[in-house]
């Protein structure tokens, strides 16, 4: 049990170590929770384009089979 808290105290810096991992793993979640939303909001205005604009063929403006 005194290793571990050998390893946390982390020669005396633990209360500054823990702290800034702490942050960093809050900011790198942010970034992936924003993303993650970002990615919804443009996926449901591509759908609702896509359901907007008239049947095109995917090349050269052939039209749909």
């Amino acid at each position: 049990m005194e290793e571990i808290e050998t390893f946390l105290a982390m020669g005396e810096h633990g209360a500054f170590i823990w702290p800034a991992y702490a942050l960093t793993a809050a900011v790198m979640i942010g970034f992936a929770v924003s993303s993650w939303r970002d990615l919804r909001a443009r996926r449901k205005a591509l759908r609702a384009l896509e359901a907007a604009a008239p049947e095109r063929g995917r090349r050269g403006g052939e039209a749909a089979p």
